[in-house]
């Protein structure tokens, strides 16, 4: 199967990471952990602008309809820039949910404003994802819980391991609808979801390698920079290697979801497995460049380090997808 992608991806990364190149993304993400999400907010709509919001969007709600290889290269960028805000949940997972539940009206009463920019959107998805990421500047906030489908509100805001993914317990405003469609819809929103996050994982792990090689090449140790050093190659050989080798696997989910294949679940789950090891073993060894340094919350790196961390668990633990996988195997 050929993974490569067309001219037409290739240009929209470009057109991406040209623009988060010139955001300054590692104060915005500083800023949004602190809790002032002003320049986090504005950068979040030139990516509307980009038309990142609308690609899950059906076009008959003004959104693009686009396929899920085309979310996974820009999710791969917003990775690779550490971009703060509820993402996976306003241009994947949400408009996967509303999409499959078949509701017209509530379609046409949330996805236009999604598609547009105007609105954030953030979902809980009982059990594998309990918190609901950026509620407080979310809407909608959505909840499924069974064969429930609610609206609710933020209330408690919880500590994280990231501080940009800034989570919240949420309680009921309002039950939106009820059946047994509700299921079958959230697990297309999972999947999409964890298809995304997927990708980002896989930026996150290009931006650290890459970090970490501009880092050797100009730090000086017994009179050599120590990207001269071929144990210092070889870590940053293998997570690339790493990186590269998992990159398929995205690619191959998202093909999957585009044709409806009845190994979705089994590649998606896939998919995260390998890019959040990637992505793991990338923040191991660009630690290992940079040393104790790369703790600091001065040091850049530290930024995609905590955010890896969170990302690992988030949509599904390691071991819940490798039991998915099993199963579907």
């Amino acid at each position: 199967m050929k993974f490569s992608l067309s001219t037409e991806q290739r240009d929209f990364a470009d057109s991406l990471r040209g623009l988060l190149a010139g955001a300054n993304t590692p104060a915005v993400v500083r800023s949004w952990g602190e809790n002032d999400t002003a320049s986090g907010r504005e950068l979040l709509t030139q990516l509307a602008e980009t038309g990142v919001t609308a690609l899950a969007v059906p076009e008959e709600f003004d959104g693009i309809a686009a396929h899920p290889a085309d979310l996974a290269v820009a999710f791969i960028e917003l990775g690779r820039a550490a971009v703060p805000g509820p993402l996976v949940e306003t241009a994947a997972a949400v408009p996967a949910l509303l999409s499959a539940l078949g509701d017209q009206s509530l379609a046409k009463r949330f996805l236009p404003s999604i598609a547009e920019g105007t609105s954030l959107a953030s979902l809980v998805l009982e059990p594998s994802t309990p918190r609901a990421l950026d509620a407080d500047l979310a809407d909608p906030v959505l909840r499924v819980s069974g064969d429930t489908l609610e609206l609710v509100r933020a209330t408690t805001q919880l500590e994280s391991v990231d501080p940009a993914r800034r989570l919240f317990e949420v309680e009921a405003v309002e039950t939106l609808t009820q059946g047994p469609d509700v299921a079958a819809a959230a697990e297309k929103a999972y999947d999409l979801a964890v298809l995304a996050v997927s990708a980002q994982l896989i930026g996150a792990g290009h931006a650290m390698i890459d970090t970490a090689t501009e880092y050797a090449k100009n730090r000086a140790q017994f009179g050599r920079v120590i990207g001269s050093f071929q144990a210092v190659k070889h870590h940053l050989s293998d997570a690339k290697v790493a990186v590269e080798m998992a990159t398929p696997l995205v690619y191959g989910a998202a093909i999957s979801l585009a044709e409806g294949s009845d190994t979705i679940a089994r590649d998606t789950s896939a998919a995260k497995v390998a890019a959040a090891n990637a992505a793991y073993l990338a923040s191991r060894k660009a630690l290992q460049v940079h040393g104790a340094i790369g703790y600091t919350l001065e040091c850049d790196l530290s930024l995609w380090l905590t955010k890896v961390r969170a990302l690992q668990s988030a949509w599904g633990t390691a071991s819940a997808h490798r039991a998915r996988i099993a199963s579907a195997l």
